[in-house]
Formats: structure tokens, sequence, C-alpha cells
């Protein structure tokens, strides 16, 4: 864990440094995966530094204190084989941390099992270990990476993570513990969300998530988008 502490803060994820890529985690929350499937999403705000007025799913960068959170239970085997053979091993459970503080803090939903901390919760998860609940990665699937491309305000190694919505405890439509980073949160039926304002890199998501609900899960291959540097690569991680 120590290690993984920091290489996050090399990666400027304590805000130092705004311009460095910042490693974070995406989730897409699905409802009603076997009839009219459904998203969660919610928009930015017209003053955000990153995609102002977007619809956007849940989600933000790892900070330091999520490699030190425990987890009710371990990472599926295939979701958590291909985060480690990307990136530092350790990184694996803070990105699934890091996408469950996203989801409480943006939505007000929590993805938990009833437990107890052996410690007291850091600052950001405290609210969250109030629920008394561990945060649980069951039913996470790693589906999708996107690096930021250069150029722009902020920039992201951002792993997207597919969830069903039966793994929520409580109310799916209580919204009243949510922050105000996300406006008009809402689930939208797939059919109709691509009429919302939407970030280039959500609709590719969005098409990969629609031909996943056909050929079923885990996913064959994650595709990647890597823009690290100035030459856009597409690839595809098996």
């Amino acid at each position: 864990m120590g290690e993984t502490h920091a290489r996050i803060r090399e990666r400027g994820l304590n805000g130092a440094d705004k311009s460095a890529i910042r490693d974070a985690a995406t989730v897409i929350m699905l409802r009603d995966a076997g009839t009219t499937p459904r998203v969660l999403m919610g928009q930015r705000g017209a003053k955000a530094a990153f995609m102002p007025n977007k619809f956007v799913f849940p989600g933000g960068a790892v900070d330091a204190v999520d490699a030190t959170v425990p987890l009710a239970c371990p990472l599926n085997p295939d979701c958590d084989g291909r985060l480690r053979a990307m990136a530092d091993p350790d990184l694996a459970p803070a990105l699934i941390a890091a996408g469950i503080r996203e989801v409480w803090e943006e939505t007000g939903l929590l993805l938990g099992r009833p437990g107890d901390w052996p410690m007291e919760a850091p600052r950001g998860w405290r609210g969250f270990a109030r629920t008394g609940h561990l945060p649980s990665p069951e039913g996470f699937h790693f589906i999708f990476r996107a690096i930021t491309p250069p150029g722009r305000p902020r920039r992201f190694d951002a792993r997207f993570f597919l969830v069903e919505a039966e793994a929520v405890v409580g109310d799916l439509d209580d919204f009243s513990r949510a922050e105000d980073e996300l406006s008009q949160l809402q689930w939208i039926p797939l059919e109709e969300v691509r009429h919302f304002n939407l970030p280039f890199i959500t609709e590719v998501v969005l098409a990969e998530v629609a031909a996943l609900l056909k050929a079923g899960l885990p996913p064959v291959s994650v595709p990647f988008f890597n823009n690290e540097n100035d030459r856009s690569e597409f690839l595809r991680l098996t």
C-alpha cells in the first residue's frame, strides 16, 4: 500500500499539478439490463474546468487515501487480473475504491456490504463509513480505458467499470445524500441517452455497453484509447 500511496502522489493526485495525468475511475451504473436498460448520469456545472455542461457517469480521480481503505471482498478475478496487468498491482483496489467513493459522493448511492472498519475512516470516506458498510467491489467489470489527450485543462487515465444496479444498497432513486457536483441525476434509457449533451468518449463507451449487453460479461477484451502522447492509439487489452 505504501508504494501505491507514493505513486498516487507522484502522479499529481493531491492537486499540486493540474496538468499531470491522474489515475481515475468512472462507474457505469446499469439498471434493468434484461428489459429496458438504463444508465445513471448527471450534468456537470457550466463553470466546471473539465467537460462543463456535459452529461457524464459518476467518477473522478483516485485520492491517495483510496489505497488505504478496506474492501469488503476481493475483486473478481477477470477485473483484478486486467487491472494489475497494466499498472502497479496495488493500484487495482485503489481504482475500485475511488469509483465507489465517487458514486457515493456524486449520487448518494451506496456500493457496500455491512461491516466494521478496522481503523478510523480517512477524510472523504467518513460519511460512507458512518452507514456501517465497507466498500464492495462485488459486480464490478472493467470494460474500458481512456487517457485524455494532451492540451486539455485536466488529464485522466480513466478506467471505466460497469456495475449492475442490483449491487446498490437501498433505494435506487434516492439521491438525497449526493453532493452538488452533478445536477439532474437520472436513470436514462440507453436508447435515449445519445440525445443528451455527451462527451465524445462517453458516446464511445455507451456503444461498448450496448455491445456487452448482447455479448455478455466479462468482456473478451477491453478497448483502450491511449492518448498519453501526441500520437493517438486505439488498442484492445486482452
